[in-house]
């Protein structure tokens, strides 16, 4: 019986594109892949492309990181997920310009040389289930054992995949929506970070169609539905594989590099959103009062924050450092993972090289706080559309100078043809197609 394997690629728009060989080929495709016209990567989520710098000219050759490769056998009678994750690489074998996971390699490369640090990542991926043709599981209290416990074949389904694909899976949990849960899978160290996000989406999708589901990782399912976010964790680690984001005595228990680290992050932060909620429907889900963020607030255990400082639970001091981490929660699915979290790391290191102080801990709900409060501490609001989100990035030299020009180019006529697309549909229409997007 034959059997595919799926090169995958994730492009601007965070959307896993593929294109399959029979296995018995893959081993000629290594070097080379497969190619894919450049114009590609100018797809918006759905049956529409771009104004695009390539039109129909030339292609890159999507090319299998070995290391990547995962087969996933889920149920006997269904065939086998059997993919693997690829570099774009032009006709010299170089990554393409416009590569993302490319750009996120670079980027922790330059993180290392120039600060000695290298970064553990880690997602909490939340998604709506609900039947094939979208239609709302039955009603549980939310968290409750009930709520897992009706999908439990999927659960268990799902959790048996995670643990065979060896992506760190950690926790299973019913959320607080209808029909939503949350896949925590362990920090791993720099791409494969990334990496294990894009392959547990996919597992999660692959169990869910084999048990006649549907699982959407879309930030807003329905206007009036809670929503589903992408919080993404890191922490800094120095070569010798030392934890060096924890100092006990700093602000938060922070150390200066993560404190700068931190400052960096939020001084971009307008623009950040226009790459890590960038879609017209993040919006729904992001603002004050929604567990997500609506300002570029920092605070501890703060979850109307925009960055989260994560204390350690380890009781041993001597290993407080190892489970420290900052949250970034303004991020959802709609984010390509590798040019998300290589500009934060961006933003990041902007911070450690000006030695930026620590910016000011918050530790009420900014929403709360008046206009004077929210001015003392320097808090402003975050973006409220993804036109504004756009716009601030356009303004940000900075953040734009962390890619190639071309990427620019290409990343905003997606986008800014994303936001026309839904500027006049009724958020119940665009709520319904991203859920079927994502």
């Amino acid at each position: 019986m034959g059997e595919l394997i799926f090169l995958v690629w994730s492009d601007l728009v965070g959307i896993s594109r593929t294109r399959g060989v029979p296995v018995g080929e893959y081993d000629r495709r290594r070097t080379h892949g497969l190619g894919w016209a450049l114009a590609g990567q100018a797809l918006t989520p759905f049956e529409d492309i771009a104004p695009n710098p390539w039109g129909p000219m030339d292609e890159v050759r999507q090319t299998p990181d070995d290391a990547t490769r995962c087969r996933i056998v889920l149920k006997p009678d269904w065939p086998a997920l059997h993919m693997v994750l690829c570099d774009s690489l032009d006709a010299a074998g170089r990554p393409w310009s416009c590569c993302t996971r490319s750009f996120l390699a670079r980027t922790l490369t330059e993180l290392e040389d120039s600060a000695g640090l290298r970064i553990h990542i880690a997602c909490e991926n939340e998604f709506s289930l609900s039947g094939e043709d979208g239609e709302d599981l039955a009603w549980a209290a939310p968290f409750s054992l009930d709520a897992v416990r009706r999908i439990a074949p999927f659960a268990d389904l799902c959790t048996a995949a995670l643990l065979d694909a060896d992506l760190g899976l950690e926790t299973f949990e019913p959320e607080y929506g209808v029909g939503q849960f949350e896949i925590s899978c362990a920090p791993a160290t720099g791409l494969a970070g990334a990496d294990r996000v894009v392959l547990t989406r996919e597992v999660v999708r692959e169990a869910a169609r084999q048990c006649a589901l549907r699982a959407s990782f879309t930030p807003k399912p329905a206007p009036e539905a809670v929503g589903n976010g992408c919080h993404l964790h890191v922490s800094l680690w120095d070569r010798q594989g030392r934890p060096a984001s924890f100092d006990p005595e700093g602000p938060g228990q922070m150390s200066q590099a993560a404190a700068s680290f931190v400052a960096g992050i939020r001084r971009h932060l307008s623009a950040l959103v226009a790459l890590t909620a960038p879609s017209p429907v993040s919006y729904l889900r992001l603002g004050p009062h929604h567990w997500s963020c609506g300002f570029d607030a920092v605070g501890v255990n703060n979850r109307e924050a925009a960055i989260r400082i994560c204390p350690s639970p380890e009781r041993d001091a001597a290993r407080r450092g190892h489970a420290f981490n900052l949250e970034y929660r303004a991020i959802d699915a709609t984010a390509n993972p590798y040019l998300a979290i290589g500009a934060i790391v961006k933003a990041g290191m902007e911070g450690i090289a000006a030695g930026l102080p620590a910016p000011p801990l918050i530790a009420r709900d900014p929403a709360e706080m008046s206009a004077q409060e929210r001015e003392v501490s320097a808090i402003r609001p975050l973006p409220a559309s993804l036109e504004t989100a756009l716009d601030a990035f356009a303004a940000d030299a900075t953040a734009q100078g962390w890619f190639a020009p071309i990427m620019v180019e290409a990343y905003g006529e997606v986008k800014r043809m994303e936001a026309r697309m839904w500027a006049a549909r009724t958020p119940e229409r665009m709520c319904e197609r991203y859920a079927r997007a994502y």
